[in-house]
């Protein structure tokens, strides 16, 4: 579909902002809150509004009731398999999300939102394997490149002063390096799903968000369920929890939208401005003190970014192939 620069522009400013202000945002409930809440518990309520919210977008998309139900009866409640395929990326993805929680409770959002961008190698590696996709010699540079920019990040790290509940920097590190590689073959999984066949984006994501409510009760039950029952479902939650959620409900929606309208060097420049705009915010908000180290290794990261996304070709269509192989070959990372 063609569609205005101005349009691209408007989504990637919109997931920008969102990327920017969920690790803050995060990170400020998770070292500020009195009464701390159950990371668990937040990860389930966000599948949950992902689920509307897909269901919402599914029906402007059918035109009606009749089709809507007709849809959900056809490709979800009647295909059991196609269920059960959706609940590997749900399993994995409710592990990354939580291991977000775990980060960001030892981390700063700035150094998490530089180290996180480890999922670019991840996803590439990840690629190649899955969809034999080749990557270009400079594409692999920048991947080296940016190793090593998280590397000078994690040599050194910057210390927030303002923060003063105790924290676990290489439990936090080991979260994030958990969380790319869930990342990396959970994105790569589902895009080899949606390849598969013609079904469309938002039924995808229904079936996988509602795979994902069953994970993530599991997930409440087995590592809070005494406390849950004994303290509340919500319990700790503010204002602030609440659009911690939002920003992440609406993140996971947004980087479907921006896939899909996007290329990868508009793409390289949000992820950017994203590591720009939560460094700031933590040098207001938590006192974070940059050091030399920090600076050069998210500089790095930013260049390579840059670099990785430079495209071979047109990334924002996927032009059509006489072969499976060559479509998936074809496949964005």
């Amino acid at each position: 579909e063609n569609v205005t620069l101005l349009y691209k522009l408007y989504c990637l400013t919109v997931m920008t902002l969102v990327a920017a202000t969920y690790t803050v945002a995060l990170r400020y409930t998770r070292t500020v809150e009195t009464e701390l809440y159950f990371s668990t518990t937040a990860v389930c309520i966000t599948e949950v509004i992902k689920l509307f919210l897909s269901v919402v977008i599914l029906a402007k998309e059918t035109g009606s009731l009749a089709r809507l139900i007709t849809s959900l009866k056809e490709n979800v409640f009647g295909s059991p398999t196609e269920m059960l395929k959706l609940s590997v990326p749900s399993l994995v993805y409710a592990l990354q999300n939580n291991m977000a929680f775990v980060a960001l409770s030892n981390l700063d959002a700035a150094v998490y939102q530089v180290t996180y961008q480890l999922k670019i190698p991840c996803t590439a590696l990840c690629t190649v394997l899955m969809l034999n996709r080749t990557l270009s010699k400079l594409q692999w540079f920048s991947v080296f490149m940016l190793c090593g920019g998280v590397t000078l990040v994690q040599w050194k790290p910057a210390q927030a002063t303002k923060v003063q509940v105790e924290q676990n920097p290489w439990l936090g590190f080991g979260a994030i390096a958990f969380a790319v590689l869930c990342s990396g073959f959970a994105g790569v999984y589902f895009e080899k799903v949606l390849k598969s066949s013609d079904t469309s984006l938002w039924v995808r994501n229904i079936q996988m968000y509602l795979s994902g409510i069953v994970v993530t009760l599991c997930g409440v039950y087995l590592s809070d369920g005494a406390q849950v029952l004994e303290k509340g479902f919500f319990y700790g939650y503010t204002y602030y929890v609440w659009f911690v959620i939002f920003l992440a409900s609406m993140g996971g929606l947004y980087t479907s939208v921006v896939v899909k309208y996007t290329d990868n060097i508009m793409k390289g420049f949000s992820a950017a401005a994203a590591i720009v705009l939560s460094t700031v915010a933590s040098v207001i908000l938590f006192g974070l003190q940059i050091t030399v180290t920090f600076f050069l290794g998210a500089l790095l990261v930013c260049i390579s970014i840059y670099i990785y996304g430079l495209p071979r070709q047109d990334t924002t269509k996927i032009q059509p192939s006489e072969t499976k192989s060559s479509k998936e070959r074809l496949a964005p990372v």
